[in-house]
């Protein structure tokens, strides 16, 4: 009786020194010199713990791959690994590696789409993450929110400019719900073209406003817009803003987004607006505004009658004139400005 108790002793004392070694070793700081972000693939678990070997997360060997699935296989009852890739801190211990495989997020990848670009321009930017798999269609002008999306690796770039088109979708439509009801545009598609000419017209949050209330006074007084984005747009073909500043013959050519000889709004949006710029749309500043000119640091001069507006156009020019080499910003030779076609 007494053997045999010494007997079963002797073997608990082996087995809590076995566990006790595993724990050690389960805690001890793994080889990887640096954080990182790993892939791991799909496979079995002998796999996994030869593609961690392989990226030094866990030491080289036999007797550690083996240890390492002993752990695998006994914490956590045995629960699954994640294939996908993760994130592993320097040092990472066998135990906090497998926290990882079964616990951690994937690694979130981000892309930034700026306010202001063209269809073609988003585009280009999407094609050129390295990350995306797969080819895609060319979005329609305007239909793409600007802002920053967040996707794992192995993800489509059809199905992120899908998810940036549903995001333009669902704030479009909430917009649209919640605008200004003196707003003179019939449709969520007219408040999308106005948007993006206001967006290409001024990057100054102070002045999104003021913007859209001249542009929307002008709608309802019948004048034409004279938004010369509109106008670069159609000459650039879609493109982008040109590399050149605009001539009397961009300005007199005929194009269904020149609003120079258009009335009304173009056929389409002329870029992708931001958010800020459709809620200026819908909720323009109340006033008389008719006319905006640069004012030589970098954002507008506003104006209710022509005769203050080309008081501001003859300021911009003295300016300009006080730094002869400049290319001109206004040409000379452009259109008049149009007067209200109704009194005010």
């Amino acid at each position: 009786m007494r053997r045999s108790l010494a007997a079963f002793l002797v073997v608990l004392l082996l087995a809590g020194a076995g566990f006790g070694a595993l724990r050690v070793a389960a805690h001890r700081p793994g080889p990887l010199p640096e954080a990182a972000d790993l892939v791991i693939p799909h496979g079995h678990l002998t796999e996994i713990a030869t593609e961690l070997q392989r990226d030094h997360v866990i030491p080289e060997g036999t007797v550690y791959r083996s240890l390492f699935l002993l752990l695998a296989r006994t914490t956590d009852h045995g629960a699954p690994l994640h294939a996908a890739e993760l994130h592993f801190p320097a040092h990472a211990s066998m135990a906090q590696a497998l926290f990882v495989l079964r616990h951690a997020k994937p690694v979130q990848h981000m892309i930034t789409i700026p306010e202001g670009l063209t269809a073609a321009q988003i585009a280009e930017i999407v094609a050129k993450a390295p990350i995306l798999h797969g080819s895609f269609d060319l979005p329609h002008e305007g239909t793409v929110l600007p802002q920053t999306y967040a996707f794992e690796r192995g993800a489509t770039r059809t199905a992120l400019v899908e998810r940036m088109q549903a995001a333009m979708t669902r704030e479009l439509a909430a917009v649209w719900a919640g605008r200004d009801p003196a707003v003179p545009l019939s449709s969520p598609d007219q408040l999308l073209i106005l948007a993006s000419i206001v967006e290409r017209e001024t990057g100054l949050a102070t002045e999104r406003s003021l913007v859209a209330e001249v542009f929307e006074n002008r709608l309802r007084d019948g004048m034409r817009l004279q938004s010369d984005p509109t106008v670069a747009y159609g000459a650039s073909g879609g493109l982008g803003p040109l590399p050149r500043p605009l001539t009397r013959s961009d300005l007199m050519q005929p194009s269904p987004y020149n609003t120079y000889v258009i009335p009304g709004l173009p056929i389409g949006p002329i870029c992708s607006p931001g958010l800020a710029s459709l809620n200026a749309v819908a909720h323009p500043a109340q006033g008389t505004l008719l006319y905006f000119v640069a004012n030589g640091t970098g954002g507008h001069a506003f104006a209710s009658t022509l005769q203050a507006h080309l008081a501001n156009v003859a300021q911009f020019r003295a300016l300009e004139a006080a730094h002869p080499g400049q290319t001109p910003t206004l040409d000379p030779l452009r259109p008049p400005p149009q007067v209200p076609a109704r009194p005010r």
